[in-house]
């Protein structure tokens, strides 16, 4: 067992003070509840996060690098015990090792029409992970944050409908979109982000461009 570091305090602190960007916020009324996991622990490589890379089978965002969760189902008691359930069924990490500190505000993905919670948490007690649901699993990655914030390992991404924003390539993983925008808000917020040049600018592959057309 470890002590939640003062950098993640310091993040869970601020969390819900965010600032959500206008584009992010839920309209009223509209989308299906979702949450996302992100999952701090301490690796063999230092602190790190546990990221899941998406099924190329999959409907939704096939291919991609995402946290683990999914939508809120009835039986949920909100999104914290949905993103829980839904790591656990991904991942096979014990949601009794898990040490919940907080939530983010909610962000709206307009393309699925969901309105995701992201929880933050302290992986207490690390169990084994897998890709225990291959159909919608390729792999699992616990990524180290020092490669996260290594500016080498950092660019912004131009997707061909003109939007732009960060990316991290970690682990033979491109991270791009939604859970590139999270972990960059993170990175900073918890102090953790070293300097690095956004105007280092790539084009999505067109291999990602063809799996993200499929949601």
């Amino acid at each position: 067992m470890t002590q939640v570091p003062d950098w993640l305090e310091r993040l869970a602190a601020q969390a819900q003070r965010i600032r959500v960007p206008h584009y992010l916020r839920p309209p009223a009324g509209r989308g299906r509840a979702a949450a996302v996991l992100m999952l701090f622990g301490e690796g063999p490589n230092g602190p790190d996060v546990l990221l899941i890379q998406r099924s190329t089978r999959g409907r939704r965002h096939a291919g991609q690098p995402a946290f683990p969760g999914g939508g809120v189902d009835p039986d949920d008691g909100g999104p914290v015990e949905a993103a829980l359930r839904e790591t656990e069924e991904e991942t096979g990490a014990d949601p009794r090792g898990v040490h919940v500190l907080c939530t983010m505000p909610e962000l709206y993905l307009n393309h699925s029409d969901n309105r995701v919670t992201p929880v933050i948490a302290w992986w207490r007690e690390p169990s084994a992970v897998h890709a225990a649901s291959p159909d919608e699993v390729d792999s699992v990655e616990r990524v180290p944050i020092a490669e996260l914030v290594d500016p080498g390992n950092r660019v912004t991404l131009r997707h061909p409908r003109g939007s732009a924003g960060p990316a991290f390539r970690v682990r033979g993983m491109l991270v791009w979109g939604f859970t590139a925008m999270v972990l960059d808000t993170v990175l900073r917020v918890s102090g953790l982000e070293q300097p690095w040049d956004p105007a280092q600018m790539e084009d999505l592959p067109p291999e990602s461009v063809d799996l993200a057309s499929r949601s």
